[in-house]
């Protein structure tokens, strides 16, 4: 995921603000992610005003926002069996 100039714009508002705020003043913006982008609009209109203390605060709510284009394949994980289907050469150590 990368916030782009918008990391920025973010670490230099001034804190506290609002989801509001932050629409208002960058909303236009868009968070690339894997499989796409999204504004920062359509992430934070459903916080409905919440307020951020500091620009860390509002980088997490992106991250909590973003939708299913932000992770690469669905239901991947390096740490478990492959998914049925797909061939591998990882076998699990016995105990």
């Amino acid at each position: 995921m990368e916030f782009g100039t918008l990391a920025d714009r973010i670490d230099n508002h001034s804190y506290p603000a609002t989801s509001i705020d932050l629409i208002e003043d960058y909303g236009d913006h868009e968070v690339e992610l894997p499989n796409g982008t999204q504004t920062l609009k359509n992430l934070f209109e459903p916080l409905q005003g919440e307020e951020f203390d500091s620009p860390e605060d509002a980088r997490q709510a992106v991250l909590n926002m973003v939708d299913d284009r932000a992770i690469g394949r669905k239901g991947y994980s390096d740490r478990s069996p492959p998914a049925p289907g797909e061939e591998t050469e990882w076998e699990p150590e016995s105990i």
